[in-house]
């Protein structure tokens, strides 16, 4: 019985050393710093479009504690004419509001299914505060690529394809 017992205990401490080392590649993988590639909305009825453009501008940071923080923007963004933005047009809040998004928050891995939960602390669209949101996603070849589902249009069908490059 004493045998049993010492086999189950190496087992165990197995199964924990391949698990913690399976979560470190994974955070090896997906830790640091990452531009942004493209951003495509998938409407309800299969039409795509590209509400960042087709340059769009966007870092996206892993750090090893659970923290992450996303910029994105439109590549061409018109200046604000007055050069105050506490002085804008109603067209040049517009374009500011519709040009970015911007989160920040804490991040977990789900390798097995796939997912990455992002706890929304702060955001540029404040609907997504406080909010835990999950993708989907694949890595390859350098490149991660998640589906977001919760977008900010509204509630609409709408789904938006994000990729990016590590850096």
């Amino acid at each position: 019985m004493k045998n049993a017992t010492t086999i189950l205990f190496l087992l165990l401490a197995l199964n924990t050393a391949i698990a913690q080392k399976t979560k470190q590649a994974i955070n090896t993988e997906l830790l640091g710093s990452w531009t942004l590639v493209s951003v495509e909305n998938i409407n309800s009825d299969g039409t795509k479009n590209l509400p960042y453009d087709v340059n769009p501008k966007g870092i996206l940071f892993f750090d090893e504690k659970g923290n992450y923080a996303i910029e994105i923007y439109k590549s061409d963004r018109p200046k604000i004419i007055s050069g105050d933005k506490n002085k804008c047009t109603p067209e040049e809040n517009a374009s500011i509001v519709q040009g970015s998004n911007a989160h920040f928050g804490e991040y977990e891995i789900d390798e097995t299914n796939k997912i990455i939960t992002f706890k929304i602390k702060i955001a540029s669209f404040p609907n997504w505060e406080g909010t835990i949101q999950k993708r989907s996603y694949t890595f390859l070849n350098n490149e991660l690529k998640y589906v977001v589902i919760n977008t900010t249009q509204g509630g609409k069908s709408v789904s938006a394809e994000v990729v990016w490059k590590k850096l």
